[in-house]
């Protein structure tokens, strides 16, 4: 049977679009390409093209800007200076690796009086030019590119083993990327191997995207800080000893900068492999445990006196790593934080860990600042360190406010005596925060103290080994209300529930104990 005639809608839909298409291809011309070795680079691994590279971004700048190539081979440097309107791609089997300082020296430490004179940040976050590329001052520009920056000749600013600071001396670099005071940047699609103190840091950026990038590190895997607009997804970051992405608001611009308007979405965060199998996709454990923290983490902080506003996080997964941290410790105000879709497994220290502090670094003696407005919702976590749970904690006359944490599944190790659970940690106003500063935790689920208005709903919390330590401690606390609750109760029928100096608590709906309403002030009480 004929059809007949295609419908006329199908003519008159698809040749606009195509022509549109054409028009644009058209009207688009070629990005000016720099290709390296044009300019003298050998990438045999051993010969130093560092002036090469350096001598295509000059000429690509000269030309208005353009595309620097990196073709195949592996490109040994020191210092590469990027320019506005530069895309520097790294192409397939192109490697850019940082040399060994000895042989080039690194560009010398821009002077900063706020680290290097007042220590209101270290080392690592007061520099930029010490680093394999950097760019200050610069806009439109990208690093993109399926290639690898190995920064086998960057130093790591830490002794691992004793866990002091050791940075370089002069001549050294000790960054992959470092990125300061630039708007409109995009970093996509390439590796990091072995970054040195940071993979990426990233300071006073503004617009600023990441995606797509593995970063298979010896401290940090990236640091944003004092950024706005800033979208990191798609990535995957092994970072076993320090943080994997790390949001900041340091003094290290030389005033209070915020970091607003974040997203990280969709991203792998792991500290439990070999430095490089995340790389080469053999995910090995053969180092032993005191070479290894496990860390990995998502943080916001500890560096933080701007404020940080407007923080998504979604839709990621940790691997045998640290959870999620909020950090407020030198007067930073934390607001309106949204986390959602996480899951975890073999998790080293807290799940959550929310600490506002008094470590009071910066200048004037920075005033105690806030954590409120922060939602928790769709977090999964299994085999935690039985000895922490998530912690929240404040500290006196200044409370975490208004926290909501709803659809959360935990199952920690377990293992915590009675007489732990009997104990009060430690309130270490000034300590440097850590899920590890108070101790083995008197709860096995929740460590509430120093709240404001605080939700719980469809929590579960449970434990692998017997465990007699309350589900949840609360400390200091005024509105905690707890809905749908599911804890498993611990030995010699130990309470879900241990108050003290707790007002306004009602719990509801929960399996193991009655509704209970405590409007005025509870000194102690278990339930």
């Amino acid at each position: 049977m004929n059809a007949g005639p295609a419908p006329f809608w199908r003519h008159i839909t698809c040749a606009p679009l195509l022509l549109g298409a054409a028009l644009t291809a058209a009207s688009a011309p070629p990005p000016q390409s720099f290709n390296i070795r044009d300019f003298g680079a050998k990438g045999d691994g051993r010969t130093l093209d560092t002036a090469a590279i350096n001598q295509a971004i000059l000429a690509a700048d000269a030309a208005g800007g353009g595309t620097v190539l990196v073709p195949p081979g592996t490109y040994v440097s020191s210092s590469i200076h990027l320019r506005s309107n530069i895309t520097l791609y790294l192409g397939s089997g192109a490697t850019i690796e940082a040399a060994d300082p000895g042989a080039a020296p690194y560009d010398q430490p821009e002077p900063n009086e706020w680290g290097d004179k007042f220590h209101y940040q270290d080392y690592g976050h007061s520099h930029w030019q010490n680093s394999l590329i950097w760019g200050i001052g610069l806009h439109d520009v990208s690093i993109l590119g399926p290639g690898l920056i190995h920064g086998k000749g960057l130093n790591n600013g830490l002794e691992l083993l004793s866990g002091r600071y050791k940075d370089g001396g002069p001549g050294t670099g000790n960054k992959a990327i470092a990125l300061r005071d630039c708007r409109n940047v995009t970093l996509r699609d390439f590796s990091i191997l072995h970054g040195g103190h940071f993979g990426i840091l990233a300071t006073g950026v503004s617009n600023l995207t990441v995606d797509n990038l593995k970063i298979d590190t010896n401290r940090d895997g990236m640091d944003i800080d004092c950024c706005l607009n800033v979208r990191v997804a798609h990535c995957s970051v092994n970072s076993p000893w320090d943080d994997g992405i790390c949001l900041k608001a340091s003094y290290g611009l030389g005033a209070l900068r915020p970091c607003n308007n974040i997203t990280i979405s969709d991203c792998y965060l792991t500290g439990g492999y070999d430095e490089g199998t995340l790389l080469d996709g053999t995910f090995r454990r053969s180092e032993p445990s005191y070479k290894s923290y496990h860390i990995g983490r998502i943080k916001l902080g500890t560096e933080s006196n701007g404020d940080f506003k407007n923080i998504a996080i979604a839709n990621c997964v940790f691997d045998d790593c640290m959870g999620i941290a909020i950090e407020s410790v030198d007067g930073s105000h934390i607001e309106d934080v949204a986390i959602s879709n996480i899951t975890m497994r073999r998790v080293a220290g807290s799940p959550i860990f929310i600490r506002l502090g008094n470590r009071a670094r910066g200048p004037n003696q920075p005033p105690v600042g806030t954590i409120r407005r922060v939602s928790i919702d769709n977090l999964v976590a299994s085999d935690a360190d039985w000895r922490y749970g998530c912690i929240v904690s404040g500290i006196p006359g200044h409370p975490v406010e208004d926290l909501r944490m709803s659809n959360i599944l935990i199952e920690q190790a377990g293992g915590g005596g009675k007489e732990l659970g009997q104990s009060t940690p430690p309130e270490a106003e000034a300590k440097y925060p850590e899920p590890t500063m108070f101790g083995s935790m008197p709860s096995y689920g929740f460590f509430l103290r120093h709240v404001s208005g605080v939700e719980l709903s469809h929590v579960k919390v449970d434990f692998a080994r017997p465990e007699a330590r309350p589900a949840f401690v609360l400390i200091d606390a005024a509105g905690a209300t707890f809905d749908h609750i599911d804890a498993q109760r611990g030995a010699d029928n130990a309470a879900l529930f241990d108050l003290r100096h707790v007002s306004d608590f009602s719990v509801t709906a929960s399996r193991g104990v009655a509704d209970a309403r405590q409007a005025g002030l509870a000194e102690a009480a278990r339930y």
